[in-house]
C-alpha cells in the first residue's frame, strides 16, 4: 500500500498554515507544507514540529512555471500521483495601496487566477483515484459576479464555458482595466473578486471534465470560501481565526472514500453556496 500524499500551497502563513496543521492530524498520510520562500518554509515546519507535528516541505512558487512542474514530477516520481491537493496560494492588495488598478488587476490575476490554472493543469494528471481537489476561493467571487453585466453572468453561470473561453474573459478583464475601461465592459470594480469568480467557475469546469473523462475515479473537485479569517492578507479584525478558516477546505479535502457530493460546486460553512 503506497503511502498517501496532501500537498497545501502558500502555507507557510495563515490559512494554508492552518490547513497543513489539521491534515497533520487528520489525515493518514505525508503532509506538504509549500511555500516559495524556503527559509520561512522551514520555519513554518519547525513551528509545527514543535507542536508534535510532522509536515514535510517542498518548495513550490506556483507564479514560477518551472518549480510547477519541478514539483509535479517530484511528486510523481515518489508517490505515483497526489491524493489531496489544496490550491491556497493567492494575493490580495491592501485598499490603501496606491498602485493603479490596472497593476492591481494583472498582478492579482496572474496568481489568483492563472498561476492556480498552471498548478491544475500540472497536478490535475497526478490525482489519483478517489482523490480530492479543494480551490480556496471566497465569497467575494459570487459577491462580484453579481455586479458585473448580464452578460458575463450567463457566461460565468454556463455548462457550456469552457476553460479557453474563462481564460479569454479573465485576460480580457486585465486589458480593460489597464485601459481604465472594465467597468464599460460590463466588470465589477474589484481585481480580487473578479479572480475569485475565474476560480470558483474554473472549479466547475475542471469538476465537469473530471465526470466526464475519469467517471469511476470518484475524484471530488471543489471550490470553498474559508470565511473572513484574522491573516496577514485580510487584516486582524476578521472574525475567525485561521483555524477556523482551515475547517471548510479541509472538510472538502477530506470527504469520505465514496462519497458523490459536492462535486463541482461552492461551498462554505461545509454548506454548497448557490452560484
Amino acid at each position: 500500500m503506497s503511502t498517501k500524499v496532501a500537498i497545501v500551497t502558500g502555507s507557510n502563513k495563515g490559512i494554508g498554515f492552518a490547513i497543513v496543521r489539521a491534515l497533520c492530524k487528520q489525515f493518514q498520510g505525508d503532509v506538504y507544507l509549500t511555500s516559495r520562500d524556503v527559509s520561512r518554509g522551514q520555519a513554518a515546519l519547525e513551528s509545527l514540529a514543535s507542536e508534535g507535528l510532522k509536515p514535510l516541505f517542498h518548495q513550490l512558487d506556483i507564479n514560477d512555471l518551472n518549480s510547477i512542474t519541478t514539483a509535479a514530477a517530484f511528486f510523481k516520481e515518489r508517490y505515483g500521483g497526489v491524493d489531496i491537493l489544496i490550491n491556497n496560494a493567492g494575493i490580495a492588495f491592501k485598499v490603501a495601496d496606491p498602485a493603479p488598478f490596472g497593476t492591481q488587476a494583472e498582478v492579482t490575476l496572474k496568481t489568483n487566477f492563472f498561476a492556480t490554472r498552471d498548478m491544475l493543469t500540472h497536478f490535475m494528471p497526478l490525482i489519483k483515484a478517489g482523490g480530492r481537489v479543494v480551490n480556496v476561493s471566497s465569497f467575494v467571487g459570487s459577491r462580484t459576479l453579481n455586479q458585473c453585466s448580464p452578460e458575463l453572468q450567463q457566461r460565468f453561470r454556463s455548462e457550456d464555458i469552457t476553460e479557453d473561453e474563462l481564460a479569454g474573459l479573465m485576460q480580457r478583464f486585465v486589458e480593460k482595466a489597464k485601459n481604465g475601461e472594465h467597468k464599460q465592459d460590463g466588470w465589477a470594480d474589484t481585481a480580487y473578486g473578479v479572480s475569485k469568480t475565474g476560480l470558483t467557475t474554473l472549479s466547475m469546469i475542471l469538476a465537469r471534465r473530471l465526470s466526464k473523462e475519469r467517471p469511476n475515479d470518484g475524484i471530488l473537485l471543489n471550490a470553498c470560501c474559508p470565511g473572513w479569517v484574522r491573516t496577514d492578507m485580510a487584516g486582524s479584525k476578521a472574525p475567525k481565526s485561521p483555524d477556523e478558516g482551515a475547517v471548510t477546505p479541509v472538510y472538502l479535502a477530506l470527504l469520505p472514500a465514496g462519497a458523490t457530493e459536492p462535486h463541482g460546486r461552492f461551498v462554505s460553512e461545509k454548506e454548497v453556496q448557490p452560484w
